[in-house]
Parts: C-alpha cells; structure tokens; sequence
C-alpha cells in the first residue's frame, strides 16, 4: 500500500509541476515527521523558491492548489488529499489505504514482493579454510546471509555461495603440514570437540616450523609445499586429492559453526574449479595481450592507472602458477554468464582487491555494473573475558556460546514476572535462550550500517527493554500470546485472527485468509491506525533495503514497529475491547503486526519466538 500510495503522490506532484510549467526532476519526496498527521511530505518548494521569486510557504500554497487539481482529476486508490504546513506539502490517505493493508497483513507472506524474474548470486563469508570462524570476521556471514534473505524477499532469484580458497599458499602450507607430523608433534589439545579445531593445529604447527626450523629444513619444506601448488597449477588429480582431504575436513566444521548462525549456502565454489576447467590460463594469457600488461619483478602485472588505481595487479608469478585474483577473475566471469547480477559481501582489507577485480574485469570487457559489493568493517570485543583469552583469538563459536549462556540466564530470572499462563519447561527455556542468544549477536551485528566499525556489547545487545533483538522479540511472542488466547477462548474470532495461528511453530511461519469481516474503520484510536501505517510501510522497506543492499534499514524499522506495537499493546485492550468489531479489529492488527514482525526479522536471520 505505501509503495502504490508514494507512486500515486509521485505522479500527482509530477503533473502539478508540468501544469505550473515546472521542472518534475526532484520531486523532494520525503516521510514527515512523526507528530504529523500526513503519510508523505514535499520539500520541492525550498528548490522552486528561488526559480519562482517567492517564499516556499507561498510557493507550496501553490503546488497544493494545483495537485488538489491533479486528485480532484484522476481517481486514485490511497492518495485523498494534500494541505501545507508552511513551506511544506502533506499528503494524507484514503481509508482505503488502511483497509486494505489490514487485508494485506493477513497473508503470512506479508513483505513479499512479486518475482522480478532476475538471477543474483550472494557470495558471502569465504573464509579461508584454514580453521574455525574466528568473531572478527563473523560480520561477513551475518551481513551476506541478511544480504541475500532481503534480495530473497525483493523478487529475486537469490543463490547463496561460499568461494573455497583451495589453492593459495596457505592450504599448500596446511596441506604439507598435515601430511608431514603426527599428533604427538602437536603442543595443545584441540580447543572443541570438532574438526577444524583438530586440524588447525598442524596449520599452526607448520607454520610455526617455517618460522624456526634450521634453513636447510625450512628449505626442504618449501620445495615441497610448491611442489603442491605446481601440481595444482599442472592440473595433477593426485594434488587436488591431497589438498581436498584437508580442505574438505576443515570446512566441514567451518559449516557446522557456520550453521549454529544459522548462515547456509546454495553451492561452495572452489577455486581450484577455474584452475580445473582451463578458465584460469585462457584469462592470464588474455591479460598478457592487453596494452596494460607488464612483466616486472619477476612477475606479469597489470598497470590500472586508467581506472584510478596506483598500485599494479599481479596475475602470474614467474613460474607461471596464478595467484588468487586471478582465480577469481574467471570465477566472476563465470557468475556473469550464469547470473543477472553478483553480489559480495568483503572485509574493508579487500577494498583495494575489489577495486583492481572490478578494473580488470572492465578491461576484459565484461558488464562490471552487473557486480556490486558491499564493504563491512569488523566486529571488536570490549575487554573482558572474551577479549583477554590466551591463544589465537576468540572464536565465532565462543561467542555463540556465551550469548546462549547469557539469554538463558535472563530468560531464568523473567520467569517470575511473565504474564502468560503458559508453563515454560527447562527444554522451552533452552529454545528462548537460543532463539534470543543467537538472535542478540545477529541483530547487534546487522542493525549497524557494514562500513561503520562495531564493538559488540552484551548489555546494549540482551537488554529487553532497548532497541534490541529481545526488545523486538518480545513483540511478536506478545503478538502470539493475544492470538492462542483469543483462538481458545469461547468468542467468535475473526478468521484472520484464528488462522493467524495455525501451523505456528517458533519461526513466526502461519497461515492467513482476508480479513473481509474486519473493518479497519474500527481502529479509531490514533495507537491503532498509527501501528497500522507503520504494517503498511514494510514492502517499501523491503525494496529499500533490497535496491541499496542495506539489511540495516530492515533492522530500523523492526525498532519502529516494535515502538508502535508497544504503543498499541499498552493503551488498546484487544480481547477485553468495548465491542465483538472493536475486538475483531484489533485482533486482526495483532495477527498482520505479528507477520511483518516475523518476517522482518527473518531477513535478519533472527527467530521470531512464540513465548518468552
């Protein structure tokens, strides 16, 4: 409804201007503050004061006068009317608009938009597998999975894929390591019971070698570890054997961590693919043809001062094994041709890797504007126990670990004061401690735009009465209370309210039908129809976020349908209301805030729980 009601706006303020004989280009389009009783507003008079020689109070008097023209001429669904407040223009909705938004948010599909019949590919997270998932780049999978899910909710046709780094040094290192000592050469016992936490130590035993074996010894190791990457170069399957047993073991913990999120994949795309199928060679002797190739330090490089960038691009050593990017050169060229669009989600140190990528690209003739990436900046610890461990670092799953451990010691201490007659037992008290746990760290995590630097905080992220994961939550375990209530109790429910709950597990998921019994007009108070507007606006949040790839804007507006729930919830008796249509009414609002909510924070990858 508001994304029809702001085109509606859009086109009676264009033909306004071109009767006024006006420039239509900036429309000045904009949400009003919040105390007004208005559903969009127009700042185009502050830039059309001055082409017009008067004040903007006495320009919008004028554009009103002519869109009031414009709606008086064409019919139209949710626009009613315009009026001013000073230099600004405000529109006001039909009743239509609320009504028919109660019918929407019935659908427990509620924020879907209609299937684009585009393609994207969301790379995301394609850590290295060289161990566990370590917190400070545990922003990437929280970031791309909300990412994708949001793009997923626009329309599009979304895959979600992990790029395997299976062919640098790194995994010849790792590869070479673990086929080189035993257990009883390794220091420490494994940190957890999995196993990327066993095989991390033979990397950490390697690499530890490297650095303080004798040179002979270190020599004789690195013949060996480039023996691997030649024979990965070479095309040798004996190689690409080796290297997998070590690759796949790894990331099959880095997948177990990785799903406690939870963050799934589609495919995991390895690199050694592009090396496989020839696609890798065809792009280096491609670059060496190009008037920017030059063959420097022993190496072929690429100059990218026309696209702005300084600093050359090494494609090809000197013993003609590839590096990273040029791997990845052919990897995106095959999402390209397979893909309408690629999206990857990268740390701000691959800022400068994603600009030559994207340069080189270019150079190779491909579409680059079918590629966008979204830069996130990293997640720091305050001190405290988890930022003063000894070792390599905290791991993402410490601090799942310690986030389930916390809400459950919450959940414990809210048990005394809950409304809700329905006894929690000790299995329902880990459920909430999980759903709200995970939920607290992904939230905090997204809620913030990616290029701004957080630190995680577990008081800010597990208060349930901030703006916080629990606060909104809590709103849709509300939600669910008043609808079992209202569905076992012995009054006629509206079907919209009883179908509201059934099949509803912990996910928020349910059913819905038309609220054709239900009459918005009902909602008279201002805490009713303001929450109702706010239901109203989610599709255009989705489309939002989706067009800037910015899940933070769905994470605002959880807050704000929360603070309007809230608002409702406290002044707006729903079952005990003065009238069976009053009730139904309100009933119904509960039941499309319970979907917008639930679904909202499922683009976030947050569960919606139905107590707590």
């Amino acid at each position: 409804m508001f994304r029809q009601f702001r085109s509606e706006v859009e086109a009676a303020l264009s033909v306004a201007l071109s009767d006024l004989d006006l420039p239509t280009d900036d429309l000045g389009i904009e949400e009003p503050p919040a105390d007004t009783d208005a559903t969009l507003a127009s700042s185009a008079s502050f830039r059309l004061a001055g082409e017009l020689g008067e004040a903007p109070p006495q320009v919008a008097a004028r554009l009103a006068e002519a869109v009031s023209d414009a709606i008086d001429a064409e019919a139209y669904d949710y626009l009613a009317a315009v009026d001013t407040a000073g230099p600004y223009l405000n529109f006001r909705t039909t009743d239509a608009y609320l009504d028919d938004t109660l019918v929407a948010g019935a659908d427990a599909d509620y924020g879907a938009l209609a299937d684009r019949d585009t393609s994207v590919v969301v790379e995301h997270t394609s850590a290295n597998p060289t161990g566990p998932v370590h917190v400070g780049r545990a922003r990437n999978p929280i970031v791309g999975d909300a990412v994708a899910n949001v793009l997923d909710m626009a329309g599009y046709d979304v895959e979600r894929h992990y790029y395997v780094n299976d062919a640098g040094r790194q995994m010849a290192v790792f590869t070479w390591a673990y086929e080189t000592f035993d257990e009883s050469d390794l220091e420490e016992p494994p940190a957890r019971d999995r196993i990327e936490y066993d095989l991390v130590r033979y990397y950490r035993k390697g690499n530890s070698y490297l650095e303080e074996a004798d040179p002979e010894a270190v020599e004789a190791a690195e013949d060996e570890i480039r023996s691997i990457l030649q024979g990965l170069e070479n095309g040798d399957e004996e190689t690409y054997e080796r290297v997998g047993t070590v690759v796949d073991q790894v990331l099959s913990g880095m997948r177990e961590c990785l799903a406690r999120l939870p963050a799934d994949f589609d495919e995991f795309v390895k690199e050694t693919r592009f090396m496989r199928n020839g696609s890798t060679d065809e792009i280096a002797a491609r670059l060496k043809e190009s008037d920017q190739a030059v063959y420097e330090e022993d190496a072929w490089q690429l100059e990218l001062d026309d696209w702005g960038i300084d600093k050359n691009l090494v494609f090809l050593r000197s013993d003609d094994t590839s590096l990273y990017t040029t791997r990845d050169l052919a990897h995106h060229e095959w999402k390209f041709a397979n893909y309408d669009r690629a999206v990857t989600v990268l740390g701000e140190d691959h800022k400068l890797q994603a600009d030559q990528l994207n340069a080189t690209l270019d150079l190779l003739g491909n579409d680059v504007d079918q590629l966008e990436n979204v830069i996130y900046s990293y997640v720091n610890l305050p001190e405290g126990k988890m930022s003063t461990r000894r070792g390599t670092g905290v791991m993402l799953d410490d601090l799942l670990d310690e986030a389930i451990d916390r809400a459950r010691e919450e959940v414990e201490t809210r048990l005394d004061d809950r409304i809700r007659d329905d006894d929690l037992d000790e299995a329902d008290v880990e459920r909430i401690a999980h759903q709200v746990g995970i939920g607290a760290v992904r939230y905090d995590v997204v809620s913030k735009q990616p290029a701004k630097a957080i630190t995680f905080e577990w008081d800010r992220a597990l208060d349930f009465e901030a703006q916080s994961a629990p606060y909104v939550q809590y709103v849709h375990a509300r939600c669910c209370g008043i609808l079992e209530e209202a569905a076992s109790a012995d009054v006629p429910v509206p079907d919209v309210a009883i179908n509201a709950t059934a099949g509803d597990g912990g996910n928020g998921a349910a059913g819905g039908s038309a609220a054709a019994n239900v009459d918005a007009d009902a909602l008279e108070t201002e805490e009713a129809r303001a929450l109702l507007r706010e239901i109203a606006r989610f599709p255009a949040v989705i489309e939002e976020a989706a067009e800037e790839l910015k899940p933070h804007i769905v994470a605002t507006y959880t807050r704000e349908i929360a603070d309007a729930y809230n608002v409702f919830y406290r002044e707006c008796p729903v079952l005990s209301a003065e009238s069976p249509e009053l009730r139904d009414a309100r009933l119904a609002l509960v039941a499309a805030s319970k979907h917008a909510v639930a679904n909202a924070l499922g683009i976030l990858g947050v569960e919606a729980p139905d107590s707590m």
